[in-house]
């Protein structure tokens, strides 16, 4: 093992003691990133294949999947933000979920004041970006589902293919398995012995899912139910019963391989560069050139640009720099939200006592209203928790979806129940004009300056009636095994309330804040499309869009997985499989 400082003349306190004051970042640009001098060698000697902006899941699957189809392939990743998490936060100790939200979200636009003073509707704000190494990856509740058959609506069949093509590749790398798996290569024996110890999505998992498969057609809306898919870990391939997935790790373990190949000449480097805002491209006639980077501009030469930061900031980035592009931001969708809490006693579940000190379930409930442009799904988790606060560590590890989850009162309160957390997600239509994502003129900041309007509109709320009444239904019809009256909901804030078999009504169930945001770069077949069919930005030549803001219509299924999904066929038609001798440096 190394002790060795940085350089050779100042190691082990001799002549002198040396740096006494490193900070974690810069011990990561020494170790994984690139310094101040290689982001200079990068910026004046360096040249690359692949220039890809963003370190979340997109930027990772356009890399990985790059670099299997060519190990020399040159590729430069830019972070705006510092290193923060090594992992997904509910891999961390319990103090950890203090980091969800406030300082670690931010908003680069401004809304319009009809939709933050809540003149526009139910809506007032949308969930912010994760301005860190790894993104989103590692604040998500990593719920994977595929969306199948006509979930894709108004996708283009060559997308759609191509999607479909991935989706395999993309569960692998993100390490999806279904709730009920998790346990299910365990003896009876070794899970009497577990069930001492920490959760298993064992006899509750069975028996929720078991329930929806034989009931949901007790709910008309309800066309398909699951166990969740969860981007949870692999027991196979890692040892870990249940890891919620995140980018950092994937992605500086890449680094690090790629390293060790082009020292042994078998492969290129991989260079990742923080703290490094991307301001502008600069473009001459559709291609561009150089970026105007907060670390200095940063020539293209032959590079391809991947925009893989999310949905909102590649738009923002595209209308500044290619002034004459149209349709940028005109289309925009996303999910809103209803939130329930409910109980069932435990004995109506499972009347046999086989249920653990802690177990958990979780499933995925897909329903539509009257047509496929207003889908809506529910997040289904289920727990039973004999000991709360004893648990309460464990617990925030193995949780199906922390994000929405029981608190420490509705747990507490329900020793003898199982309790029921819906987090209840409808498409938001697309076709609204009075839905945009457009400039700001009182903005000079190049980074910030769109404004975002929602408005929710009649098929808006036709779709939360529908996906309200429809979550109501699953949980009296369906999960209630003595019916309705046997289920109570939560009423009050999480942590001060009361239960009774009241439904909440619906300012108490409908959150303010959308999430998963799409479509404001959407991928089409005609000129209408701001993308094309091989994910090229229409009217640019060297510069690709990957990631939520190419969804043509945002259904209501968790994106990532489809996301990651098509920057892998991104990756694939960029760069040719490489079959040939080692390449000379």
């Amino acid at each position: 093992m190394s002790a060795a400082s940085s350089t050779p003349n100042f190691q082990h306190g001799f002549p002198t003691p040396g740096p006494q004051s490193p900070t974690g970042q810069r011990v990561m640009d020494h170790v994984f990133f690139l310094s101040n001098e290689g982001w200079k060698e990068a910026r004046e000697e360096k040249k690359y294949d692949l220039v890809i902006v963003g370190t979340g899941f997109c930027g990772l699957a356009v890399a990985h999947r790059a670099l299997e189809q060519n190990p020399h392939c040159r590729i430069l990743m830019l972070e705006r933000g510092p290193f923060f998490l090594p992992e997904h936060f509910q891999n961390l100790p319990l103090p950890f979920v203090g980091t969800l939200g406030g300082m670690s979200e931010t908003f680069p636009w401004t809304l319009a004041a009809s939709t933050a003073s809540g003149a526009d509707g139910t809506v007032t704000w949308q969930h912010g970006m994760v301005p860190f190494f790894g993104g989103r990856s590692t604040l998500w509740s990593a719920w994977c589902p595929r969306p199948k058959g006509q979930e894709l609506q108004g996708w283009p069949g060559r997308t759609i293919a191509a999607a479909e093509e991935n989706f395999a590749r993309a569960e692998a790398l993100l390490q999806v398995h279904p709730a009920d798996k998790v346990d299910a290569h365990r003896s009876p024996e070794e899970l009497r012995i577990i069930q001492q110890q920490r959760p298993v999505y064992g006899a509750l998992q069975l028996t929720v899912q078991n329930l929806l498969a034989q009931g949901y057609g007790q709910v008309p809306t309800i066309y398909r139910t699951e166990p969740a898919p969860l981007a949870s870990g692999d027991p196979d391939t890692n040892g870990i019963d249940f890891q919620k997935y995140s980018t950092p790790g994937a992605l500086l373990e890449l680094v690090m391989n790629q390293r060790q190949l082009a020292l042994e000449n078998k492969g290129a480097p991989l260079d990742v560069a923080t703290e490094c805002i991307v301001e502008s491209i600069v473009q001459q006639e559709g291609t561009a050139t150089a970026l105007m980077t907060s670390r200095g501009v940063l020539p293209l030469n032959d590079a391809k640009l991947i925009l893989a930061m999310g949905t909102l900031p590649p738009t923002t980035l595209v209308r500044n720099s290619f002034p004459q592009l149209r349709r940028v931001g005109e289309r925009f969708s996303a999910h809103f939200i209803t939130s329930l809490v409910a109980r069932v006693p435990r004995a109506d579940l499972d009347p046999k006592g086989e249920f653990g000190s802690l177990e958990l379930g979780a499933c995925y409930v897909a329903g539509k209203a009257q047509d496929w442009s207003q889908q809506f799904h529910i997040q289904l988790s289920a727990l039973s928790d004999r000991a709360p606060e004893h648990n309460a560590g464990t617990a925030l590890r193995y949780m199906p979806d922390v994000v929405a989850t029981a608190s420490m009162a509705q747990l507490q309160s329900s020793n003898e129940y199982v309790v029921f957390v819906c987090a209840v997600l409808g498409e938001l239509d697309y076709r609204n004009p009075n839905t945009w994502f457009r400039a700001n003129g009182a903005d000079a900041n190049p980074t910030t300056n769109s404004l975002l309007r929602v408005t929710v509109n009649e098929s808006d709320q036709h779709t939360w009636n529908a996906m309200d009444q429809s979550t109501f239904e699953v949980l009296e019809r369906v999960l209630s095994p003595k019916g309705p009256d046997r289920v109570q909901y939560w009423h009050g804030s999480p942590d001060v309330g009361t239960w009774t078999s009241q439904r909440p009504d619906v300012k108490e169930r409908r959150v303010d804040a959308l999430v998963h945001e799409s479509s404001t770069l959407h991928i089409g077949e005609d000129d209408s499309a701001p993308v094309n069919l091989d994910y090229l930005l229409r009217g640019t030549k060297n510069v690709y869009v990957t990631g939520g803001a190419l969804w043509p219509q945002g259904g209501s299924w968790n994106p990532t997985m489809t996301m990651v999904a098509l920057a892998m066929d991104l990756a694939a038609r960029l760069v040719p499989k490489h079959h040939g001798p080692a390449q000379m440096p």
